[in-house]
């Protein structure tokens, strides 16, 4: 994909199959964090929050969710379905984005941003 300026554009230039899909994962992080801003990093949707919140990335045949540590290992049981590493989660194109599950992942890196956010205040 050629380089983008902002998600909306990133959607727009991916397959139209996947648009829809692409653009539900778009609405459900900014649901579970209004306060976060969207912006394009390494050619992504990326999302901050007081630091790295999310990203995503189409491929092939997943759309790869990036989060930092330790939320997928600490979720581990949660994702047992999902193809992950230690900051990736691959949610197949041909299912349903769990909306849920993303949502409280999302909350669950906020609630560490936050809690860092916290400990440099002390």
């Amino acid at each position: 994909m050629k380089h983008v300026k902002n998600v909306d554009e990133y959607i727009a230039l991916s397959p139209k199959e996947v648009q829809d899909k692409l653009k539900e994962l778009r609405e459900i992080i900014k649901s579970a964090a209004p306060k976060a801003q969207e912006d394009i990093s390494h050619g992504m949707p990326y999302y901050y929050y007081k630091g790295r919140l999310v990203y995503f990335g189409l491929s092939e045949k997943h759309i790869g969710f990036y989060i930092p540590t330790p939320i997928i290992e600490e979720h581990k049981s949660e994702l047992k379905d999902y193809e992950t590493t230690t900051v990736t989660i691959r949610f197949p194109l041909d299912k349903r984005l769990p909306i849920m599950l993303i949502k409280k992942l999302v909350k669950a890196r906020i609630n560490k941003i936050n809690e860092l956010d916290k400990k440099k205040i002390t």
